[in-house]
C-alpha cells in the first residue's frame, strides 16, 4: 500500500511587514544570524509570554520556517502552541514590534506582554509527517 503523507502545515506564517522587520534585523546584525528564533515561555501575568532572539545556527530540533524569503526557527518546546499563528509586524505613532495573530491563544494580560495560549488540536497537531 502506498500511503502518502500530506504536506504539514507552516507553524508560523509571515505578513510582509514582518518579513521585511526580520530581514532588516538579520542584515543589521553585527554577527552571522541563520534567523530569527521564536518559542514561548511560562511567565507573566497571564501564564506565557512570546520569545524571540538571534539564532546564530540551526538545531537539529528546530522548526524551519522559511516564508518570505527569511528564516525563522521554532523552539520544539513551542510548537503546538503556536500552529497556525501569523507573525505581523505593526508600528504606531507610540510603538512598534512583533505581533503575534495566534488562535491558540485564549486571552492576554491587560498590558500586553503575557498570553494565555492552549496546545493546537486536531489533525494537524498529531500528524508525524
Amino acid at each position: 500500500m502506498n500511503v502518502q503523507a500530506r504536506p504539514r502545515p507552516k507553524v508560523v506564517s509571515l505578513t510582509d511587514a514582518a518579513a521585511e522587520r526580520v530581514r532588516e534585523i538579520i542584515e543589521n546584525s553585527d554577527k552571522s544570524i541563520a534567523g530569527l528564533r521564536v518559542g514561548v515561555t511560562n511567565g507573566g501575568c497571564a501564564g506565557m509570554s512570546y520569545t524571540m532572539d538571534y539564532a546564530e545556527e540551526i538545531q537539529s530540533s528546530d522548526e524551519v520556517v522559511e516564508d518570505k524569503g527569511v528564516t525563522v526557527l521554532i523552539d520544539p518546546k513551542a510548537v503546538l502552541f503556536l500552529l497556525g499563528t501569523e507573525m505581523d509586524f505593526q508600528t504606531s505613532k507610540l510603538s512598534s514590534g512583533f505581533v503575534f495573530n495566534n488562535p491558540n491563544q485564549t486571552s492576554a494580560c491587560g498590558c500586553g506582554e503575557s498570553v494565555a495560549i492552549t496546545p493546537a488540536v486536531g489533525d494537524f497537531a498529531t500528524d508525524p509527517a
